[in-house]
């Protein structure tokens, strides 16, 4: 009798203490204090990158909204649909009454994220710009989702294969790379992008480092004046890019002369989600086989 007294009396006290959880206290990337009662059960993500980040995370089951493109894994596709990262439908997003929306600084629309806030959401905005700034987002969102311990080994985990790749890779014979991101307006990679970073993982040296902006529009001329050993482009999807071989009209390129013209799918290497190891891996291998 006094076992199942003991053990009732436990089943009733249950509700109570998980009512008092712990409050979860962050600061976002841009330096601003978010403050949730307890861990977040309802998150809206913002951005294609955040979705794969959460459930990398151990937080798929919190998402209850997404972003257009949020198509990794493949059940967040079935998410509600918030807009696109570039305008936001603020109704649906209210609408599904979320703990924490996961904004990405650049981008998504501060006004938009102003009117989020505005209308009493706790709004986390998430900012990464180099391979640690994923592992540390994975950690950030393990933290507001209390799937720490996940999120941890997920942060653990990546940085033991970027580790790796650095370790085989990195000091390999220097490449000289031009990254083309798009054919019109020509677009690259500047050095405080992404994608700078994970050429320098892999032993390459990205031959527009110096342009401080993260997209910056280059002309042919400048290509043809830093004359690279290796052309990648990524585009729009999965497929080889056609653009990507007009640069066959220039055969004095050192890449052209050497066919080192190369495609990388823009969702392994220009998301900011730890498939962007699968994305350096690739051009890893492509970088070593042109040494």
């Amino acid at each position: 009798m006094m076992h199942r007294l003991i053990s009732t009396l436990a089943l009733l006290l249950l509700p109570a203490f998980a009512s008092q959880a712990q409050p979860v206290r962050i600061s976002d990337d841009h330096g601003r204090d978010i403050v949730l009662p307890g861990p977040a059960q309802r998150i809206v993500s913002l951005a294609p990158h955040v979705t794969e980040l959460l459930f990398a995370a151990g937080a798929g089951r919190q998402v209850v909204g997404a972003v257009d493109y949020s198509d990794h894994p493949p059940t967040a596709g079935a998410l509600p649909r918030v807009g696109g990262y570039h305008r936001i439908d603020i109704e649906t997003v209210l609408s599904l009454r979320p703990d924490v929306v996961i904004g990405w600084g650049e981008g998504n629309r501060p006004a938009e994220l102003e009117q989020l806030r505005a209308a009493g959401l706790a709004v986390f905005v998430n900012d990464p710009h180099t391979l640690d700034d994923i592992a540390r987002s994975l950690e950030h969102f393990g933290t507001l989702a209390g799937t720490a311990d996940r999120a941890q080994a997920a942060a653990r985990a990546f940085r033991q294969r970027r580790d790796a790749l650095a370790a085989r890779y990195a000091r390999g014979t220097p490449v000289r790379v031009f990254y083309q991101l798009w054919n019109t307006p020509l677009m690259t990679a500047g050095g405080a992008h992404l994608i700078s970073s994970v050429i320098e993982l892999c032993g390459g040296r990205n031959v527009f480092a110096a342009l401080a902006a993260q997209t910056p529009s280059v002309g042919v001329e400048s290509v043809l004046a830093a004359d690279p050993q290796v052309i990648i482009a990524s585009g729009m999807d999965t497929a080889r890019p056609e653009w990507l071989d007009d640069w066959r009209r220039w055969p004095t390129l050192q890449a052209v002369r050497a066919g080192h013209l190369f495609h990388i799918p823009p969702e392994l290497i220009q998301r900011h989600s730890p498939r962007v190891l699968d994305g350096a891996q690739l051009l890893c291998e492509q970088l070593d086989g042109t040494r």
